[in-house]
């Protein structure tokens, strides 16, 4: 019997390789005041005041949606999907968007950060 067919290597469990494709994650910021502008959004074009952004990751992206705080309808930012390998990088596009939203400007979907 080999070390993974016992499901020990040197006396640790052996874990699988993670794939990001099976990984996902998801923030969500609410109650965040837009600036003059807000952000556009591909369903209805631009929206402001106090909006709540989503991000899920999975697949290897960012997707990106924002809110009316309070509201059940959610709309898809213009611009994501954002490539991100890893939920680190995700989680930096989920920030750079809650701070793109504080700016207006219609904003869009932040490019993923460099390495």
């Amino acid at each position: 019997m080999t070390e993974q067919q016992q499901g020990t290597a040197a006396g640790r469990p052996v874990e699988p390789p993670v794939d990001p494709r099976a990984s996902w994650a998801t923030w969500t910021t609410q109650s965040i005041i837009s600036g003059p502008g807000g952000v556009t959004t591909v369903e209805v074009g631009p929206i402001s005041g106090d909006l709540t952004v989503h991000t899920t990751w999975v697949d290897g992206e960012a997707r990106l949606t924002v809110q009316y705080t309070g509201a059940l309808d959610w709309y898809s930012v213009a611009g994501s999907p954002v490539p991100a390998a890893d939920e680190t990088t995700a989680r930096a596009v989920h920030q750079a968007m809650v701070n793109a939203v504080k700016t207006g400007k219609g904003s869009r979907a932040p490019a993923a950060p460099a390495d």
